[in-house]
């Protein structure tokens, strides 16, 4: 397999990356990496010394995409940006996964750009994995990149979810549950409403009901939809627990979950490539899970599969 990794994203790239690089390599042995980023750099930085070099191809991009850049304009002003040269290579497959923790906005939009969105998806959204009690994980969408939908799109949200956690987490049926104020169908407002009614009428999911906020770690569902607004939220107030325990002094075998270098990165789900968005602040433990997250998105065919349940 072939996994492209921007090498000059994030905070504290490149040497995160080189590092996190080299862990992941002892752990896929039969993968080919492709770095994209300023080659003299990479070539010359400490961390690059000791990499299986037969294995890797480094690619030139001089460009840079930083978190204080617009994503679109950036897409197309940087076009010899690490970001922009990895997708170039995605969408004419060169290689067969991109990840990066550069501008999430930039992967976002350069993926739905130069890779485009499958047919029938209205919008590619993000996911993020959180623990649940019971020792699983859920998958919560959109998390971000949607803060505003319709009922048709939170709809379409479930069916993109339960095709992530089947072919990916393993769940043969997976359960999906709309994240809501209340269990019974009238509560909620009148996104949350008219969504609860096609999901319920739809028979391309497992669809259990709606989902309190307390519930979401409990394990009760496989799958939980929202807005990207409401589930961005979920998502901060998570990390902040956990930075919180972690102050505190506080060891849990459980709360420990809650540490994003346990999940390395997230697909954007609902192009027709793959991609991989981590976190900007991640260090190497994080850069090596998602690159072999990556690994695990390319091999399960998650966009194809995602193509034929949308074709």
């Amino acid at each position: 397999m072939r996994i492209g990794l921007d090498v000059s994203g994030g905070d504290f790239a490149p040497k995160v990356n080189l590092d996190g690089l080299k862990l992941a390599m002892k752990e896929l042995p039969s993968c080919t990496f492709y770095l994209f980023g300023n080659k003299e750099e990479v070539l010359e930085h400490p961390s690059f010394i000791d990499v299986d070099k037969e294995r890797i191809q480094v690619v030139h991009a001089p460009e840079q995409i930083t978190f204080k850049d617009n994503p679109t304009r950036a897409i197309l002003r940087k076009p010899k940006s690490s970001i922009s040269v990895g997708l170039n290579w995605l969408s004419t497959r060169k290689i067969d996964v991109f990840s990066g923790t550069g501008n999430t906005g930039a992967m976002l939009v350069g993926s739905i750009y130069k890779s485009t969105t499958i047919p029938g998806v209205i919008r590619p959204c993000i996911t993020s994995t959180l623990p649940t009690i019971t020792g699983g994980k859920t998958v919560l969408l959109d998390v971000g990149s949607n803060a505003d939908c319709k009922a048709d799109v939170l709809s379409q949200f479930a069916v993109l979810g339960s095709i992530y956690a089947q072919h990916v987490y393993g769940k043969k049926k997976p359960k999906v549950a709309l994240l809501n104020i209340g269990e019974e169908e009238s509560k909620g407002n009148l996104l949350t409403i008219a969504a609860h009614e096609l999901l319920k009428s739809s028979d391309e999911i497992n669809f259990i009901g709606n989902l309190e906020g307390r519930d979401i770690f409990t394990g009760i569902a496989d799958v939980i939809v929202c807005d990207g607004y409401t589930g961005n939220v979920v998502l901060k107030q998570a990390e902040g627990i956990y930075s919180l325990i972690k102050k505190r002094g506080i060891n849990d075998e459980y709360f420990d979950r809650f540490n994003y270098e346990n999940y390395g990165g997230t697909p954007i789900l609902g192009i027709r490539g793959n991609v991989i968005i981590g976190h900007g602040i991640s260090n190497d433990i994080a850069i090596k899970n998602m690159l072999l997250h990556s690994y695990e998105v390319a091999s399960s065919g998650l966009a194809k599969k995602i193509k034929k349940a949308f074709k």
